[in-house]
């Protein structure tokens, strides 16, 4: 701890990265900040009631929002369309010839590939406002109901309104990522969810003191103490899938370049056990969630034995099953999309690298690609044991919606790690001492 507060204050005495610090300190302020503007023309109280019955995906919204969505403010939407649109990208350039040789043309290419990244997040936020006007209705204030100008005025507003608050998001992001510490979509997001802790800390304090139920429970200073001790387990077993790799060897061959003797040397291929990060888990839920949502949204009072069994089917055993399938097919399908064995063992071949034991060419592509579908089964089932791990602990304790579930444990191990590396490097640069140090 001595160590952290020490590599803190070396941080703060040199200029350039205290700068960088306390602008990503004051560009989070300001998404907190507007994290609290209400949208002209909407009910907080009747948008919270409706979001309630939205299920599973309304909560997982708010919870990356940091309570913007529940509250119906300028950023309800947070970052979500940006990272879609990110997603889908990534996944047309890997489809698509010319997006991916557009994308090897270096910054030029990868610059134009962001342009686009940023027309389809504004594209899919107004798409999602405009669905989440019509879902909720039931709380937009309307001056003349009757009057086509009113409605019209109305839908322009609130759409607008929502659009414009997640292409400044995508802004801020943005000039985080460039001109402060870590990733600036990351870190809005792990604001979000950091912010919903204290009010996650209060529901649990309710399970130990209870002032009109007798003060102090044993049972239940039992219960917080054990899922104290879970959430310490999570966030360590998060940690270490977070930062596995598997290394293969390399070897390099000896060769000469014209009078020198090039290569010899030995390296490794590193290889990260968990690849597709939260993604698997997003698309899981998207799919899932979206019958359960459009039935909460339109059909929240109907009576049909279908809606209603769609409705019975989010909190059963059965869900949390196909969720985690769910989760590790899209974990295999993301990780083979974004790593080619034929290509890694191609590049080693042109360089003159081999795995010691293996032919190069098909053999390498074959054995990197056993290793692959190894650890890649080890990171799908972890994602999906982390996924439903609180609906089983919801079930045990009979406590819903724990804080700390899950994504929200990955997103924040995931994205700390990834900026205490970044001021890590910074440090070292400058010859001082790191937390990693």
């Amino acid at each position: 701890m001595g160590s952290m507060f020490e590599t803190l204050k070396n941080a703060l005495k040199i200029p350039d990265l205290r700068k960088k610090l306390i602008f990503t300190v004051a560009m989070l302020l300001i998404f907190r900040i507007g994290s609290h503007i209400p949208v002209p023309g909407l009910s907080q109280e009747m948008f919270a009631d409706l979001l309630n019955s939205a299920g599973t995906l309304g909560r997982f919204i708010d919870t990356l929002t940091g309570g913007a969505f529940a509250n119906a403010t300028i950023f309800a939407m947070g970052i979500t369309p940006y990272v879609n649109a990110s997603i889908i990208m990534q996944l047309l350039t890997v489809a698509i010839p010319q997006l991916e040789r557009l994308q090897k043309e270096g910054d030029e290419g990868r610059k134009k590939i962001q342009q686009w990244v940023r027309y389809a997040t504004v594209i899919l936020a107004f798409v999602q406002a405009t669905a989440l006007y019509f879902g909720m209705r039931n709380a937009v204030y309307v001056a003349d109901p009757s009057s086509v100008v009113s409605n019209v005025f109305s839908f322009l507003t609130v759409t607008l309104t929502f659009t414009a608050g997640t292409a400044f998001l995508m802004w801020l992001g943005e000039k985080i990522t460039d001109k402060g510490i870590g990733n600036g979509i990351s870190l809005i997001i792990f604001a979000g969810i950091v912010s919903r802790a204290p009010t996650a800390v209060a529901s649990l304090v309710t399970i130990v003191y209870n002032p009109d139920g007798g003060g102090i429970s044993i049972s239940g200073l039992v219960t917080l103490l054990a899922i104290l001790i879970v959430f310490v387990g999570v966030v360590a077993a998060a940690i270490w899938v977070q930062q596995g790799e598997r290394r293969i060897p390399i070897q390099y061959a000896k060769r000469v370049v014209g009078r020198k003797m090039m290569g010899g040397q030995s390296s490794h291929l590193p290889m990260k056990v968990n690849m597709a990060g939260v993604i698997p888990i997003i698309f899981a839920m998207s799919i899932l969630s979206l019958p359960s949502t459009i039935v909460a949204f339109f059909f929240a009072n109907s009576t049909n034995p279908i809606v209603v069994g769609i409705t019975n089917f989010q909190s059963s055993i059965g869900y949390a099953l196909l969720n985690a399938v769910l989760i590790v097919f899209f974990t295999f399908f993301y990780t083979i999309v974004q790593f080619n064995p034929v290509e890694v063992a191609n590049n080693l071949k042109k360089n003159g690298g081999f795995i010691p034991g293996i032919r190069p060419g098909k053999p390498t592509a074959d054995f990197i690609s056993r290793i692959l579908y190894r650890i890649t089964w080890f990171g799908g089932i972890f994602l999906a044991l982390i996924t439903i791990f609180p609906n089983v602990l919801g079930m045990i304790t009979g406590i819903t919606g724990l804080w700390f579930g899950g994504t929200s444990v990955l997103i924040l191990v995931g994205v700390a790690l990834d900026t205490v590396k970044q001021i890590e490097s910074q440090m070292l640069m400058r010859h001082y001492k790191g937390f990693l140090s």
